[in-house]
């Protein structure tokens, strides 16, 4: 996935605090879901609160996003035409898409470390002292 707003294993706290730091309605990023395997989610700034909306893979690669309830099922090609439709305002999102909020650091590289770090903190390297 070549979108630079896509953060990968983002943690619902820590989009939030990327979203919200500006104040700025609009501001969105793309992260994968904490709760559903292979789902990815669509989170958007609105009025100091952030929105998550789920996008699901379909077959032949499309993706689905789940909007409001009751709204039909749109399916797209890719996520790039996807967030370009969610650009334009009234498209059934709390608020429009304004302004991609981009990753500085490759995910990827972010992901290994942090195995690397949780790897290590549950090794034997410590010993268990008792009292």
């Amino acid at each position: 996935m070549d979108l630079l707003c896509y953060h990968g294993p983002l943690s619902k706290r820590d989009c939030e605090t990327l979203l919200l730091q500006e104040g700025v309605d609009g501001n969105f990023l793309l992260r994968d879901s904490e709760s559903m395997p292979g789902v990815l989610c669509l989170c958007v700034s609105f009025k100091n609160f952030v929105y998550t909306y789920r996008i699901f893979r379909e077959k032949h690669g499309h993706y689905q996003i789940e909007t409001v309830e009751g709204a039909p099922k749109q399916i797209f090609p890719n996520l790039k035409e996807l967030i370009s439709k969610f650009e334009k305002p009234g498209q059934g999102l709390v608020v429009h898409l304004i302004k991609p909020i981009k990753r500085t650091t490759p995910y990827m590289r972010w992901r290994r470390l942090k195995l690397e770090l949780e790897a290590f903190t549950n090794s034997n390297v410590y010993t268990n002292v008792l009292p």
